[in-house]
């Protein structure tokens, strides 16, 4: 269940972005400008799929409109999946669709059983934990950023959540050079066509998290 502090901070950046909650248009198979090509996707229903262990391959179309797609970019690396965790327990609700995004690059010998694996994993763990949100596993080979701003553009997403790195410990040197990672989500918040949060899971001793947004950067929420 989302947290009163996490649902009132998402209304307020809501109203002030003007977000809108569009019906989803479904999957096609072409991955379009800058998408990349599918490598393969997978939905988990709460119609069980015979012979299928409870999931439905593939995508279509939303059964309602009213009921906001959140879009979290993941990867195998521990600050995605606190970023997948803070999205699906502070902004998915009930009936709505969490989709893991996972993006390939267009080089790389990668087996290709591994990034499926890792997205259906994290979707079975997802469902787990919130069985009554529809969980939605894409991996896309393409262009990181292009691919990512075309599926929010193409599944019409309301929310799109991404993990953002701690800053270097050489502070003078963090300022003066950004790493891809931090250009990347400054790109996804700047130019996405929907509600961006990047997310940061603060130390233990601290605890809660950092957001950034477009119009506030570092936000701490303590849920």
């Amino acid at each position: 269940m989302a947290s009163g502090a996490g649902e009132h901070f998402l209304r307020q950046l809501s109203s002030s972005n003007g977000l809108q909650q569009a019906p989803h248009e479904g999957y096609s198979s072409g991955g379009g400008a800058g998408g990349g090509r599918r490598r393969g996707s997978r939905r988990w229903s709460k119609k069980r799929a015979a012979g299928r262990g409870g999931y439905v391959q593939g995508g279509g179309k939303a059964e309602a409109a009213g009921r906001k797609r959140v879009m979290v970019v993941v990867d195998d690396s521990s600050g995605a999946k606190h970023a997948m965790m803070w999205a699906l327990t502070h902004v998915a609700n009930r009936g709505d669709f969490l989709t893991l995004l996972h993006v390939l690059p267009h080089c790389g010998g990668e087996d290709d059983g591994v990034a499926p694996s890792l997205a259906n994993s994290l979707g079975t763990l997802c469902k787990a934990c919130r069985p009554e949100v529809e969980i939605e596993a894409l991996v896309i080979q393409g262009p990181k950023l292009g691919t990512v701003l075309s599926q929010v553009k193409k599944l019409e997403a309301s929310v799109l959540v991404l993990s953002q790195t701690k800053p270097s410990t050489f502070c003078w040197l963090s300022c003066l050079v950004r790493s891809s990672g931090e250009e990347f989500v400054e790109q996804c918040i700047s130019q996405a066509e929907c509600l961006t949060l990047a997310v940061r899971k603060q130390s233990k001793g601290v605890g809660g998290y950092l957001v950034s947004t477009r119009w506030q950067k570092n936000f701490w929420l303590l849920a």
